[in-house]
C-alpha cells in the first residue's frame, strides 16, 4: 500500500519526518512517501464570516488530485489553516471514509494555539495521531468509544492527547478484516 503525502500550502519538514514515522510504525506494510510538489490551498475553501477554511472542499482537492495522479493508494493531505465543517466549530481533519483521501489542520494542534510554550515534540505527536486517525477513517473505520484509541474522536486538544497513536485491539481487528487495507 502506498501513501502519499501532499503539502497544502508550507508545512514544517520535521512534523511530516515525524508524520511519516508513526504511519510506517501504525501501517509496517504501507510505504510513506512525501509527493515532492505541493498544491496551494484553494481559495474558494476560505469563509470570510468565520474566517475559517471549509475542509470538505480542501478533501475534494486532495481526492480529486489521487484520482488524476492514480500512483498512491492514499493520499494523506497537511494544511496550516483551521478548519471547519458545517455542523463543527472547527475540525482537526476530515477523510473520506472510505476512500483515498484523508486531510489534517496542523492549526489547532500547536501548544501555542491554546497559549501554552512552543513544544515541537507535543506539536508532532499530535499531528501523527490526527494523521493515523484519517488514514483510518479512509479504511472505512468510524470513531471508536475506547479514548486510548486512535480512532476516538477529538472534541478537543484534551482527546487528542489522551488518545495513543495505534489503534486499539478492536479497530485494529476491524482495520485487518478490511479487503486493500494499509498493512
Amino acid at each position: 500500500m502506498k501513501i502519499g503525502i501532499l503539502r497544502i500550502g508550507q508545512i514544517d519538514t520535521y512534523v511530516i519526518a515525524r508524520i511519516q514515522e508513526t504511519l510506517n510504525t501504525v501501517f509496517p506494510k504501507a510505504k510513506s512517501t512525501l509527493i515532492a510538489e505541493s498544491v496551494p490551498v484553494p481559495e474558494e475553501a476560505f469563509s470570510e464570516g468565520r474566517n475559517q477554511y471549509r475542509s470538505d472542499i480542501i478533501l475534494d482537492a486532495i481526492d480529486s488530485y489521487a484520482k488524476k495522479e492514480n500512483v498512491f493508494d492514499r493520499v494523506l493531505g497537511i494544511a496550516d489553516v483551521d478548519l471547519f465543517i458545517s455542523r463543527l466549530n472547527f475540525v482537526f481533519g476530515e477523510a473520506k471514509c472510505p476512500g483515498k483521501a484523508a486531510l489534517i489542520s496542523l492549526w489547532r494542534l500547536r501548544p501555542e494555539f491554546y497559549a501554552h510554550p512552543s513544544n515541537l515534540e507535543v506539536f508532532a505527536q499530535r499531528s501523527a495521531k490526527e494523521a493515523v486517525h484519517e488514514l483510518g477513517h479512509t479504511l472505512g473505520l468510524k470513531h471508536c468509544g475506547n479514548p486510548f484509541c486512535v480512532m476516538h474522536f477529538s472534541n478537543s486538544i484534551f482527546d487528542t492527547d489522551r488518545k495513543q497513536t495505534l489503534f486499539c485491539n478492536k479497530c485494529h481487528l476491524k482495520a485487518q478484516a478490511i479487503p486493500n487495507r494499509l498493512r
